[in-house]
């Protein structure tokens, strides 16, 4: 009877200290799409670090272009370095990716604050960009290319 006493109030200590240390972390959710590239991007209140699929921004993106295209919802919010991002990101290509980051960022950044949806509205962050590669026809060397014109 006593172990069983001492393990319940062993179990009731733990559980009374784990209720004290935890706080309600605030997370903010987006999801993104550009081409065929999906981006899931969670967002929180923090120093401003960027993790994409568990790398360093900076080691998952080498072209300048792609970090900046991604960090444009935040310029345009003027929140950077507020908010730490997590992401998560499938499919398509370097740029894809990129484009598709940055929309779940402004998603989740919109969730975050009605004033930031206005803003982001107007920077047409939250549009999805709906162009995708055209598929090739028959009879053609691509999409639109034709055979060399012969006239006689």
């Amino acid at each position: 009877m006593e172990k069983v006493k001492k393990e319940i109030q062993i179990i009731q200590k733990v559980s009374k200290a784990t209720a004290a240390r935890k706080e309600p972390i605030v997370k903010y959710y987006g999801t993104g799409g550009r081409k065929n590239a999906v981006a899931r991007v969670w967002i929180k209140p923090g120093s401003g670090q960027i993790i994409v699929n568990k790398k360093l921004l900076d080691e998952y993106f080498a072209r300048l272009a792609h970090k900046t295209n991604i960090l444009k919802p935040f310029v345009a919010t003027k929140t950077s370095g507020q908010f730490d991002l997590f992401c998560t990101v499938k499919g398509g290509g370097c740029s894809g990716q990129a484009g598709a980051i940055s929309h779940g960022l402004a998603r989740a950044l919109s969730e975050a604050s009605e004033d930031y949806r206005l803003v982001l509205r107007k920077g047409k962050f939250l549009t999805r960009d709906s162009r995708v590669v055209e598929r090739k026809k028959y009879g053609r060397r691509k999409a639109r290319k034709l055979t060399q014109f012969s006239k006689r």
